[in-house]
């Protein structure tokens, strides 16, 4: 069974189509990127997922689980996200290791008794995102990369099979971006990896570990697939209204704008 099934996805507003019959497949064992601009739809689709958006029409099944016929609120606590909204929420004096553990309970601000299970599991999930020495040290003092980390450990903690990353690297300037990009790539790499879903709209952040891609634009799907078929110059042309030209070197992306075109974007 696929990790995740949509099938005619729409979701209308106020007499406006968000999203226009979506449909996308992820299975096991693939590390997929959304990619559009900003307004394509990315957000909207996630929310849906989540169950924070409901779907006009169209079929959602996650885990197994039918939208509509299962209780999402459980359901999305197996779902991994890392979102600009969560951070935002986390205390300024939440020690590391809180912050990872609350991630069991689906709570922000960690309340109770930590059992010695709970200490023991979180640490190990910091050894595994790479900062087993931040366990004592407060939100207020993380760099933002490690905050991100941090954000990755506390969704990890449940055990999700499925990690959603909504644009995870906003706000880190370039040289913490790519480190933490390339944690990512051996986060996904690592043993029994949960499948990965990188939000963008950035190329370059697009990792050698990811496998697929779901390109939107408008709310509706311009291309799906495999990445090596689905990234091309025609497609992000299509996808972002401006004339690209795509490269690929060392199993890494850049795009150039080959002119501007003001009727176009």
């Amino acid at each position: 069974m696929p990790i995740l099934a949509v099938s005619d996805l729409t979701v209308q507003q106020g007499g406006i189509i968000i999203l226009d019959k979506v449909s996308w497949k992820v299975a096991r064992r693939e590390h997929w990127v959304i990619l559009g601009a900003n307004g394509s739809g990315k957000t909207s689709l996630l929310s849906a997922l989540t169950g924070y958006l409901t779907p006009s029409a169209g079929r959602i099944e996650l885990l197994s689980k039918t939208y509509g016929a299962s209780d999402w609120r459980e359901l999305r606590k197996r779902v991994g996200l890392v979102s600009s909204a969560v951070r935002q929420m986390i205390p300024d004096a939440e020690p590391a290791l809180e912050t990872i553990v609350s991630g069991k309970f689906a709570m922000i601000t960690f309340w109770g008794e930590m059992t010695t299970a709970d200490r023991r599991r979180g640490r190990r999930v910091l050894r595994q995102i790479e900062c087993g020495a931040l366990a004592d040290r407060p939100w207020l003092f993380l760099s933002q990369g490690e905050r991100q980390r941090l954000l990755i450990g506390r969704a990890l903690m449940a055990g999700p099979p499925l990690l959603i990353l909504d644009e995870p690297c906003a706000g880190l300037d370039p040289a913490a971006r790519e480190h933490f990009l390339q944690f990512l790539q051996r986060l996904g790499c690592g043993h029994n990896p949960p499948t990965l879903v990188l939000v963008t709209h950035h190329v370059e952040e697009i990792m050698p570990v990811f496998t697929h891609a779901l390109v939107l634009r408008q709310g509706r799907v311009v291309a799906c697939g495999p990445i090596k078929a689905v990234l091309t110059s025609t497609v992000l042309s299509q996808a972002f209204q401006a004339p690209i030209r795509l490269q690929r070197r060392n199993a890494r992306y850049t795009l150039k704008l080959l002119q501007k075109t003001s009727a176009l974007m």
